[in-house]
């Protein structure tokens, strides 16, 4: 009987004890309950974007000759310096001419020979010809004497022919500058041998206008060739170059040429681009870089590039979504422009995303607008 007694209280004091525990429990828990993660925010938006193409590019001459000798023989003369200016027609170096001279002035007696057979041969046919109207020597006679006549005149053009190969052998033998501009350094010195059609004695180049070639993406041939054909492309200093010491050349350019067809190996095609270069800066063979302006032709999708994170080669941002709650997107960027960065994929304008203090965010954190900045934000203590 004592013991049914006891029980009822032991029961009591059981669920008394219960429920302090459980009212104990809940305020810790909801004390445990994680902080919004202050975060500076970014409505996405879209704009026009001019952004900047760089392409890597060589130095070009627009104008330029290899000088070879035409005649082969013996270096004797050399007129100019290297790398002097030179102009078109001036003399530069000179082979021996002794024996394209001694050919010229052979050539030039055996025409006046020919010359002379053919007047006797003329003469005599007219003699001929004027007897035989007075029947005083026979026709045959006077056919011998046209024959003569014809093949003297023959003679004549052979040994014409042979005076004019002459005469462009000796004229050969001097060799005079193609254009106007600037000659290397000579390859050959005086006394040495040169052959015909292959010793290379020197080169000479135009540099003023001068080009840079470029090799462009296959997919971009329809701009370029719009390029082309804008003639206010200049003035807007749409290409510019960028010098191996990161200076800016100055002076404006405009596409010249697109070459005939795509390199199937690289996909890509040839465009040189021509300057003024009066300050003779650019020099055929240098490389730089080719800065090409990119305006879109519709408004673009842009966020700060200091949103965008990396993980395994994939670009993401943190959207905020309802309940301020932020998820990890993957993006898909175009070009920079400024302190901004295309976004081609993976956003539309109207979404905000987080644009400062992501490394405090993980997927599924709530995170807070700060007015201050979210470093600062995160490093003091919250007001109680």
């Amino acid at each position: 009987m004592k013991f049914n007694s006891i029980k009822p209280g032991i029961l009591i004091l059981g669920a008394a004890i219960l429920a302090s525990c459980g009212s104990s429990e809940k305020p810790a828990q909801m004390a445990a309950a994680p902080a919004a993660i202050p975060v500076s925010v970014y409505t996405v938006a879209e704009e026009d974007v001019t952004t900047v193409d760089t392409y890597p590019g060589v130095v070009v001459a627009l104008n330029e000759v290899e000088l070879r000798a035409e005649v082969g023989g013996y270096v004797t003369a050399i007129f100019v310096k290297d790398g002097q200016k030179v102009t078109k027609g001036q003399k530069l170096y000179e082979i021996d001419r002794t024996n394209y001279l001694a050919a010229y002035n052979s050539a030039n007696a055996n025409l006046q020979v020919a010359k002379a057979n053919h007047l006797k041969a003329k003469k005599d046919a007219e003699r001929y010809t004027n007897l035989a109207k007075q029947e005083a020597v026979a026709k045959q006679r006077v056919d011998y004497a046209l024959t003569d006549m014809a093949n003297a005149g023959s003679q004549v053009a052979v040994a014409e022919a042979a005076l004019a190969t002459a005469k462009a052998n000796l004229n050969r033998s001097v060799i005079v500058s193609p254009l106007t501009g600037t000659i290397g350094i000579s390859q050959v010195k005086v006394g040495a041998l040169a052959s015909q059609g292959t010793t290379l004695l020197n080169t000479v180049s135009a540099n003023d206008p001068i080009a840079v070639d470029i090799a462009v993406n296959q997919k971009d041939i329809p701009r370029f060739l719009k390029l082309q054909q804008n003639a206010s492309t200049v003035k807007d200093s749409v290409f510019s170059i960028e010098l191996q010491d990161k200076s800016v050349y100055k002076m404006a350019g405009k596409i010249v040429a697109v070459d005939r067809s795509v390199d199937p190996g690289t996909g890509t095609i040839k465009v040189r681009i021509s300057y003024p270069n009066t300050s003779g800066m650019l020099l055929s063979g240098m490389t730089c870089n080719v800065k090409v302006l990119n305006k879109a032709e519709s408004k673009q999708v842009t966020i700060p590039y200091k949103s965008v994170s990396e993980q395994l080669g994939e670009y993401m941002v943190y959207v905020v979504g309802d309940s301020s709650k932020a998820q990890q997107r993957i993006i898909k960027l175009g070009s920079e422009t400024g302190e901004k960065i295309v976004v081609l994929n993976g956003l539309q304008a109207g979404e905000v995303i987080v644009s400062e203090g992501a490394q405090n965010v993980r997927p599924g954190s709530i995170v807070q607008a700060a007015t201050k900045s979210p470093e600062v934000a995160a490093t003091q203590p919250a007001k109680k």
